[in-house]
Formats: structure tokens, sequence, C-alpha cells
């Protein structure tokens, strides 16, 4: 049998809907999970014990009585410290001067616990989500990385107290530490989920993004996730599909980039995904050579300029009394913001949707991009939280990715894939992860 705390999230609301599986035995298991690893591990600012087996308790009543809240009934999950929970600090990942306390949940806090979800606790968070590093370790190897900004959400869900978590990506936060951690990164279309209640970077960048540990499960919570919210200004009103139910993927067209990806990535990481290209294309998939639009070449500078100004503009009036109180990264980068000018703002917003647009026309010829995450598996030292630079230009343009885990490092590290489709076509992007992830078979885990 497998463990409680190894099931995903599609297992677990499966069995507690057949009634093979109390919501209460499950949160116990994870609480337990969470008391042996994570203080080991430093995933977790505050797990709510007490707050969550009330929940579980009314779950499995519910149960019991067969009037099922939602698809994730009993289901437990974290939360990454920026999402705002009622009753609960949010502490942003700084000091005592920038902590709030809503009353109120975030737009995606709210859906989840409306689909039944159990909320666990806050996990662990860059400060401001930038790149000031947590205190959080990589559950493959202590002394590594589990990446950033969402630190805790990709090492609860790898070292399995958890089976989902919310994380963010406004450059590489959630692909990133999920390709370094071994587990499932995903973040749809910049709208597609509403951040209102979720504390900012820079919020034409800002994605929700979702920790799990495999592509259905992905689909089933973007599917609770998804849709308008006329509270947020830059949600996405296109119509929302029918993940959860993804239907079979013939055999993919992937597309490879190598002018991206060949100057930066590691011998040791295009290796890799030269091997994953001709597994996969003797599994059945097409794997051409394309090449990006002129725009390609400006959209790291446009999107840095943007995240600058609208950090600055955020923090603008809390930096003016506690700028000493910030730390080192995320200060340079409102200072960089505060200095920027209103033209250079514009052209970088323009440069954005110009890659956007060029880009478009690539997704009728391939059904994927297929990439690395990241040039090197988790780098060891926790004073870094690697580096996002393959996942910047599609957080950049708004475009879904997802990560998904391919192989092992000669260290023993994860190594994982990207796949990248079009705006709004989640449900292509989902269908051919899950061909890839039906293909790859990676079923590794971190020694316990």
């Amino acid at each position: 049998m497998i463990p409680l705390h190894a099931l995903t999230v599609t297992e677990a609301a499966a069995a507690i809907h057949s009634g093979q599986l109390s919501p209460i035995a499950l949160l116990e298991a994870l609480l337990a999970r969470i008391g042996a690893r994570d203080p080991g591990l430093k995933a977790w600012v505050w797990v709510d014990e007490k707050g969550a087996l009330e929940t579980a308790r009314q779950r499995a009543a519910e149960a019991q009585a067969r009037q099922f809240t939602g698809p994730l009934h009993g289901v437990p999950v974290g939360l990454k410290d920026i999402y705002h929970v009622a009753g609960m600090i949010t502490t942003a990942g700084a000091g005592a001067f920038a902590h709030e306390r809503p009353t109120q949940d975030a737009e995606s806090v709210a859906r989840l616990r409306q689909a039944g979800a159990i909320i666990v606790g806050k996990t662990k968070t860059t400060e401001f989500a930038y790149l000031d590093p947590a205190d959080t370790h990589n559950p493959w190897n202590p002394a590594h990385t589990p990446g950033g900004s969402s630190s805790g959400s990709a090492a609860a869900v790898a070292a399995r107290m958890v089976p989902l978590t919310l994380g963010s990506q406004t450059v590489g936060s959630t692909l990133r530490p999920a390709g370094y951690c071994g587990v499932i990164g995903f973040k749809p279309s910049h709208g597609r989920i509403s951040c209102r209640g979720v504390v900012p970077l820079a919020w034409s960048l800002d994605h929700v993004g979702i920790f799990c540990r495999s592509v259905a499960d992905a689909a089933l919570v973007l599917q609770v996730l998804a849709g308008h919210d006329p509270g947020d200004p830059l949600s996405a009103t296109e119509p929302v599909a029918d993940y959860a139910h993804l239907k079979p993927q013939r055999a993919p067209r992937l597309g490879m980039a190598r002018q991206f990806f060949l100057e930066r990535a590691s011998a040791e990481v295009t290796a890799h995904l030269e091997k994953v290209g001709e597994a996969l294309a003797r599994a059945g998939a097409s794997v051409e050579e394309l090449k990006l639009p002129p725009s390609f070449s400006g959209i790291h500078e446009a999107g840095t300029r943007v995240m600058q100004v609208e950090a600055a503009a955020f923090h603008a009036e809390r930096f003016a009394t506690h700028a000493a109180q910030y730390r080192p990264k995320i200060q340079a980068l409102i200072e960089a913001g505060l200095k920027a000018g209103g033209v250079d703002y514009a052209l970088a917003q323009q440069l954005r949707w110009r890659f956007r647009a060029e880009m478009g026309p690539l997704f009728d010829h391939v059904d994927a991009l297929l990439m690395p995450v990241a040039g090197t598996p988790a780098p060891k030292g926790l004073d870094s939280t690697g580096d996002p630079t393959f996942c910047a230009p599609w957080s950049f343009a708004g475009l879904p990715a997802i990560s998904l885990p391919s192989g092992l490092a000669q260290d023993g590290l994860p190594l994982a894939i990207q796949l990248v489709s079009g705006a709004f076509d989640e449900a292509r992007l989902l269908a051919v992860a899950q061909w890839c992830e039906a293909a790859l078979r990676f079923s590794a885990a971190p020694p316990e």
C-alpha cells in the first residue's frame, strides 16, 4: 500500500470520495510527516494544526454523509506566505515592519476552500518573493538550495509533507524550485488565476503557481482556480476549458530553441535535454529546431524593467520609512525602479506585448517548446536561489509553462524539462505534459 503521505492530490481525493480514506487520517499522517521532516528542511512558516484538524473533522463528517464540498474535498494544501488567509499573519518572508493580518482570504484560497481543501499553513518564501533567500533546504540534499522564491512550497511537496501547495511566479519562482526539487511546477497564462489577495512583486508579471506530483493533479487544481475574478483588474475573461478531463494527446509536436539554452546551460543539462528529446521522439513525438522571434533579444531587459518599476510602485510608501530593513536584492530592485523613467517603462511594456504576439505563430507549428528549466541542477549553498533565465521570457510574456522532473544528475539531484505553449492554451499544454510524463516515467523521490 502507498503510505498516506505519498498520495498525490488525485489519489487522495479519489480515496476520500470512495470512502476508503478519512480526511482526518490523511491530515494526521501529514502533520506527523511535517513534524518529522520540517525541523531539518524548514519549509514551513506556520502550521495551523488546530484549524486544519477542525476542518478535517468537518470534511470527514461531510464525506460520511456523502455531502462532498468539491473536487478537493479533504485534500490538505500549503500556501506560500504571500497569500492572504483570514486570521493568519502574512509575513511575505520579511521582518515585522511588513507583516499583515488579513481578514479576508485571497481569491485563490477562497476557491480552494470552496472545493473542499484543508489549509494546513504557510510555506516559506524569499523576501517579498524576490531573490533574497529563505532558509529552506532542498529535500534531495539539504546542502543545496530548493530554489525560490517559492522555496517552502516546492520543498514541502517534494518531501511529501503535503500533496499540493501554491506558489507564485514573476520570473521563475514556481518552475525553477519545482525543477530543483523534482516535482511538478505549473503556471498558467497571466490572468488565468486571480492574484487578488496575493502580495505582489510586479502585477503585470505575477502568476499563481501550482506545486504537485502529477500532471493530473495540476489539471485538477487549475480547474478549481481558473476563471474570471471581477475583483482583480488583470483577471482574464477567456473561457475556461475542461482541464480536469484531459483528452488523450496524440504524439506532440515539440520545438527546441537551442539558440536560447546552449549558451547558458551546463554540459550535463544540455546532454540530458538532448537525451530527453531523443526519448520523446522514439515514443512518437516530433522534435524540431525552431528560431525565436526578433523581439526575444530584448525580452529579458524589458521584463526586468517592468518588474523594477512595479515593485517600486507597490513598495514606495513603505520603503520611504523602512528602506534599511529591506534585504539587499529586493532593496536594489526597488531603488532601480524608483530611478526609472516612465518612457522606459512604457517601451518595456510595448516590447513584452510584441514578443507575446510574435510567439503566437510558432504554436501553429508546434504544440509546445521543450527546454531546460534551469541551466544546472540545484546549486550548492543557501545564499542563492539559482538562475531563473530559462523561465523568464515565458513569465514576461504571460505564457503558460510547466516543469516536469525528467531524470537525476550525476550528484543525485533532480533534472527537469520545461514545456511552454501559447497564451490561454493550458488544455493543450497539460495534455502534452501528460503525454511526456507517461513517456519519461520519472518516479524517483528524495531520500528519507
